[in-house]
């Protein structure tokens, strides 16, 4: 119906306007002749075509602007759709460039770490830092040989924690800030042997702290803290983290160090899940 009105829309305008002068003279009973009738017609009717054509003109640019304004509309979302197509590709190629990074790292790793005898790779799926625990969900669970206490490690063989639960393709990791941490570390520089141990304060932080190193260590900042491998439950030499300052412990009679971990635990994608090592000597 609205493609033949404006398709017809001049000659019903005009028929309209037509029978409502017929109808007005025929009304008034004034007799004309028909040269008389034809003038008072184009006398009545001629402002109308104008009107007509005008509002004709109008209904047209009506029209057009709608077109224009429907056509602009699909041209932005189809702008959108490229943009968000475009937006995707950077990051996929983002993520790649990041796991290369990660498989070139692990390349370099097993040529040092020879002891390193069998690992998995795993993906992050979900990390999760509340008042009480700091941990990793990992992609990977029993069905790929993980177990619960497997040490877990970035590409380039830093610390990142240790394995607390196992599903069957799954698996969780208390991270070495995690306040429930309790490992063996070493100092690089002097071989002190101390603990490292997660603590509710500094979890917030992203740090945990040095305990338990002889009263003669000469700790220092910047000190590299590894695992020290006592116990057997952890390879040695795996990068803890560094020493970022020293602190008076409540009772004020030691002082202990607080670390930075070596591991970037806020954007960590890929790691390494070490399901058994060996001492090489």
């Amino acid at each position: 119906m609205q493609e033949f009105f404006l398709k017809h829309k001049k000659r019903i305008i005009g028929a309209g306007i037509a029978i409502l002068v017929l109808v007005t003279v025929i009304a008034s009973g004034i007799k004309l002749n028909a040269t008389l009738l034809e003038s008072a017609i184009g006398v009545v009717v001629t402002p109308f075509q104008d009107l007509t054509t005008g509002i004709s003109s109008w209904i047209d640019d009506t029209v057009t602007s709608a077109r224009n304004k429907t056509k602009l509309k699909d041209e932005n979302e189809e702008l959108k759709q490229q943009i968000a197509e475009m937006e995707a590709t950077v990051r996929q190629g983002e993520a790649d460039s990041q796991e290369n990074v990660f498989l070139r790292d692990l390349l370099d790793l097993r040529k040092q770490r020879r002891d390193l005898s069998d690992f998995e790779t795993a993906t992050v799926m979900e990390r999760s830092v509340t008042n009480w625990t700091s941990s990793l969900t990992l992609d990977k669970g029993s069905v790929h040989g993980v177990e619960e206490g497997d040490c877990v490690i970035d590409g380039q063989g830093n610390l990142v924690g240790r394995i607390s639960e196992v599903g069957y393709n799954w698996s969780t990791v208390l991270t070495v800030v995690d306040t429930d941490t309790s490992l063996g570390a070493r100092v690089y520089r002097t071989q002190d042997i101390g603990i490292a141990n997660g603590d509710f304060a500094l979890m917030e932080r992203g740090q945990l702290r040095l305990d338990s190193l002889p009263v003669s260590s000469q700790l220092l900042e910047g000190d590299l803290i590894v695992t020290s491998g006592l116990g057997g439950y952890l390879p040695p030499d795996l990068v803890i983290g560094s020493v970022s300052s020293l602190q008076a412990d409540d009772s004020d009679t030691s002082v202990y160090a607080v670390l930075t971990p070596a591991a970037d635990l806020d954007s960590l994608t890929e790691v390494c899940v070490i399901k058994s090592f060996e001492i090489v000597s």
